[in-house]
């Protein structure tokens, strides 16, 4: 298999060196060209055609903003930015990813260390792997949307009733012996038959065709406000003559009490939690892709959206910052990067901070606060999806929504799970055919603790519908 073919493109020579050297440490990727700023850079892509660009963001002549707007109207490719960690390089990284650059990671740095380096440029491999992944399977879904227009389409054929019924019936009209009026019962029943398998009876077999969702109900079980049954592969319950097999679906617990040991503030009623005037919470968990996710999110959340939304977005420090800023001036709500003890208010949004995990906790005074921590990384991230979830866990008096959107790798995914077992109200997942990488989200699915699978441009209408 042939490498991929890689365009580099830095202002500074020792730096293309630097990341040329870094990318060809795997031989699967090979840097065919470098360019020294955004007008070549464009020239080169319409030249070569390569696989996938690495961009500096601040460069002479045409910057990495201005190139990528280009490149993605003229010629779109794979873009992996090159950012400094100064205020204007981490602001134009977040606009560059919500135009439709694939990731970024942080420059290295000529003073630094060689582990320093090391890890960037396991970083970049990384990303450079997901990005041809991605483009992959993109390519092969559109190519099977592709073959499926072309199949001729068959006409529908006319109705044919059954050989058995037909042969049924010309034996009944030939039989010797039986007056016409007894061949008329015989059709008149033939006919009552066929009404009745036009409108099955609950307990037959066409039962199976109804959604999973509204027959595999726990038996006696009111299910939660919203609860929905988790999107699975057709499994259809087996149904005997006169009573139901045991659903598939495992027996969902109330909302307001969950059979895991609750915190204290677990057996608040809820009114103790209307401080902030709401009763439902949102949190969100995305990765690579997720800026520009987030972006389209927020945007159609309404302003008096009546829940906080708390959001981890896998970042390094002080970028998170730039993003809560970028989001916030385009959203109808207010978003902020979160910060120690925050009380969550009701249409505002809270971006966890890059290297600090992002918990919510319930005080005695029936307040829910933002906690943040420097405990260990989970899933090789600190802000961590799994312990924003899992801190929702003991929050039984509030109707929880949680949502999985693009990302590499399954974090969230665990703790989904034992949100969805504990009969949290809704889970939610991104579709693969918004996603840029379709990671986190089928990692959920293939659990079986998803409710809803939906588009990048449907999941705000869905919260919104849901959260009353």
């Amino acid at each position: 298999m042939k490498p991929y073919r890689i365009l580099v493109v830095d202002d500074s020579p020792f730096m293309r060196k630097i990341i040329t050297d870094l990318i060809e440490q795997d031989p699967a990727f090979w840097v065919e060209r470098t360019a020294a700023n955004g007008l070549e850079a464009v020239k080169l892509i319409k030249e070569l055609s390569p696989d996938l660009v690495t961009m500096d963001v601040e460069m002479p002549e045409m910057n990495g903003l201005e190139a990528l707007k280009s490149i993605m109207h003229e010629h779109p490719v794979p873009v992996i930015m090159l950012s400094g960690i100064n205020e204007q390089g981490m602001r134009e990284t977040i606009m560059a990813l919500e135009l439709g650059a694939f990731d970024f990671i942080r420059k290295p740095s000529i003073t630094g260390n060689s582990q320093s380096i090391a890890e960037i440029g396991e970083a970049l491999r990384m990303q450079i792997q997901a990005a041809m992944a991605s483009r992959e399977r993109r390519l092969a879904r559109e190519e099977a949307l592709r073959k499926r227009a072309e199949e001729p389409k068959v006409p529908p054929q006319p109705h044919i009733e059954s050989a058995a019924k037909t042969t049924k019936s010309a034996k009944s009209e030939q039989l010797p012996g039986l007056s016409a009026e007894s061949v008329g019962k015989v059709k008149n029943s033939a006919a009552t038959s066929k009404g009745r398998s036009q409108a099955p009876e609950p307990n037959s077999m066409a039962e199976s065709k109804v959604d999973r969702r509204a027959v595999a109900k726990p038996k006696g079980t009111a299910p939660a406000p919203g609860k929905e049954a988790p999107v699975k592969p057709a499994q259809f319950p087996k149904v005997l003559p006169k009573e139901r097999s045991k659903p598939s679906v495992p027996d969902l617990e109330p909302l307001t009490a969950p059979a895991a040991a609750p915190d204290k503030g677990a057996n608040m009623p809820r009114r103790a939690v209307s401080s902030g005037g709401y009763q439902h919470i949102v949190a969100v968990g995305c990765s690579t892709g997720g800026p520009k996710a987030l972006k389209v999110l927020l945007e159609s959340i309404p302003a008096e959206f009546p829940a906080p939304i708390v959001i981890v977005q896998h970042m390094p420090p002080n970028f998170t910052k730039s993003l809560a800023q970028r989001l916030n001036s385009l959203s109808p709500i207010t978003v902020v990067e979160a910060e120690e003890g925050m009380v969550l208010e009701k249409g505002t949004a809270y971006i966890a901070p890059g290297g600090k995990h992002t918990r919510v906790k319930l005080g005695d005074d029936g307040v829910c606060r933002i906690a943040l921590g420097n405990d260990e990384l989970r899933s090789g991230h600190r802000p961590s999806v799994d312990v924003l979830f899992e801190s929702l866990l003991p929050l039984g008096v509030l109707q929880r929504h949680v949502v999985l959107m693009t990302g590499m790798g399954s974090d969230g995914a665990k703790s989904m799970k034992l949100l969805y077992d504990k009969g949290v109200t809704s889970t939610i997942a991104e579709s693969e055919e918004t996603c840029v990488v379709y990671g986190m989200p089928r990692s959920a699915v293939e659990l079986g603790c998803v409710t809803s699978v939906l588009p990048l441009q449907d999941i705000a209408q869905k919260l919104v519908q849901i959260v009353k």
